[in-house]
């Protein structure tokens, strides 16, 4: 239960009513054989295990553990391997707009709406003085050019990269707070690890581009040492240009869904033991992890934000004589 949870899915699924699910279904986008194949997931009637067969397109499609296999020619139903595997069906390439993706575009909306209504609001007011959400969003703007940006890259520097890091702090932020709503029902964007990889990946990018020669001179033939040791530095400063941006990965995956993993396995004590007395215990805990994932949410834009300017202010750093 608590995998599913986590994982990404394609459907909201609000509530059971009278042991009927409520969601909301999502476009599901398949590129097959015959072609571009569409149809929304309410198609699959909520099931998982396999045992609805939607036909379009010439195709047979069922959904097993939230991955949708397209069924061999012939075959009305699926078959499993001794491992649980389907044995006569195959993946298409799914593209669907599942519930991170969809939140992925709703947080986006948000920010933009946030940041054009503060702008509105500097252009209408005097002097620039910040006034309703302008008055909000400033304060933490100038935070991260004085706390992060200029000490991280450096004063002359900082400004070509601060479109960058205020993108990551407020996307990884705003995704981050909508992981905690429990209507939205686990749409964990940034617990999905392929959502922190493309973050890293494009931090990894900036930082490489970004690189001087005082920088690449640290990594391939690091100066002020003798020459053995240059040679047995080269491979592992060649391994921490790839392992910085993988540390930038995982702590962020791990750090978000664990927190999420932590408050399903508290609530989850009530039905382990069958007694109602675990629940207040199990509530009070997992209302204090819920706070704690509160503040999570920031410290985690925070660190990938700091790390990134970081790795920006060591590839631009200049040699010192």
């Amino acid at each position: 239960m608590i995998t599913h949870h986590v994982l990404d899915a394609h459907e909201f699924h609000i509530i059971d009513w009278n042991h009927h699910p409520i969601s909301l279904p999502l476009p599901i986008i398949l590129w097959t054989e015959n072609g571009l194949v569409t149809f929304m997931s309410s198609a699959f009637e909520h099931d998982d295990s396999g045992k609805v067969i939607v036909a379009r397109n010439g195709g047979k499609f069922v959904k097993l553990h939230e991955k949708i296999y397209q069924l061999d020619a012939g075959a009305n139903t699926v078959s499993f391997d001794a491992e649980h595997h389907p044995v006569n069906a195959s993946k298409p390439l799914d593209i669907s707009i599942t519930r991170n993706v969809f939140m992925m575009w709703v947080s986006v909306i948000v920010l933009l709406l946030i940041f054009i209504a503060a702008a509105r609001r500097y252009k209408k007011s005097e002097n620039n003085v910040p006034t309703g959400i302008a008055g909000f969003i400033e304060p933490l703007v100038v935070f991260v050019r004085d706390e992060i940006g200029i000490p991280m890259i450096g004063e002359h520097k900082y400004k070509k990269y601060m479109p960058y890091l205020l993108t990551i702090f407020f996307f990884i932020w705003i995704n981050n707070i909508f992981g905690l709503i429990p209507i939205l029902n686990g749409a964990n964007l940034s617990g999905n690890i392929a959502f922190t990889f493309t973050l890293a990946i494009f931090t990894f990018i900036i930082t490489t581009f970004s690189g001087n020669k005082n920088y690449w001179k640290h990594i391939f033939w690091m100066p002020g040492v003798p020459v053995p040791m240059k040679i047995f530095l080269m491979p592992i400063e060649i391994i921490g240009m790839f392992v910085k941006p993988i540390s930038l990965m995982i702590r962020l995956f791990a750090n978000i869904t664990a927190g999420h993993i932590i408050v399903l396995a508290l609530m989850s004590l009530i039905f382990i033991f069958k007694s109602v007395f675990i629940a207040p215990v199990s509530v009070g805990f997992a209302l204090f992890i819920g706070v704690i994932e509160i503040i999570v949410t920031a410290i985690q834009a925070y660190i990938f934000t700091v790390l990134s300017a970081l790795y920006f202010g060591m590839a631009t750093e200049e040699e010192h004589h």
